[in-house]
């Protein structure tokens, strides 16, 4: 049996996180390997369709060969966009995770994300180098993952953290493995 992608639907993202997403955000990553180990990493920036249902995370090959293994035996993604200077955070998962191809036009999208990012650390004492090191990599080294958002959750720490932000879309549990 294959995994079936998620039913399409209203996107639980409302403008308000949206426009935190858009902000200078740090992204972490992270995967299920065998045994259900986890694997993070940083993402250098992302890509979201207008209809806020698909997400493409760019991300540096070398930092990330673990987590792109362990979306190729199980698809399931978990991800986190934070803000350094208030904490402000929400959390996507997807089911259908896969490698994808790089768009005309992901070049720009990674630098203003980086330029956004080393802004939000420099406002809490930060210098740009620090920023810069971060989500240091290889133009030539970026990969893309793009997923379905399944379920997005407020983070942020207080009492509202782990509420959803909308009925998921489907299910919060991962398909059920071939047999």
């Amino acid at each position: 049996m294959t995994a079936q992608p998620p039913a399409r639907g209203a996107s639980p993202l409302d403008d308000e996180h949206l426009a935190l997403m858009h902000r200078g955000v740090s992204i972490t990553v992270a995967t299920a390997g065998p045994g259900l180990q986890p694997n993070l990493t940083r993402a250098v920036g992302f890509r979201i369709d207008a209809d806020r249902r698909r997400v493409t995370l760019f991300l540096a090959r070398c930092d990330a060969a673990d987590l792109l293994a362990d979306l190729r035996d199980r698809p399931a993604v978990a991800v986190v966009f934070s803000e350094p200077s208030t904490h402000r955070t929400v959390q996507l998962k997807g089911f259908d995770a896969r490698e994808v191809p790089l768009r005309e036009g992901d070049d720009d999208l990674v630098a203003a994300y980086a330029k956004r990012l080393e802004a939000d650390l420099a406002s809490v004492g930060f210098g740009s180098a620090y920023g810069s090191a971060l989500i240091a990599h290889e133009p030539g080294e970026r990969v893309g993952v793009a997923f379905t958002v399944a379920a997005a959750f407020n983070q942020t720490p207080g009492p509202s953290a782990g509420a959803p932000l909308a009925p998921a879309a489907t299910p919060l549990a991962p398909p059920a493995a071939p047999d």
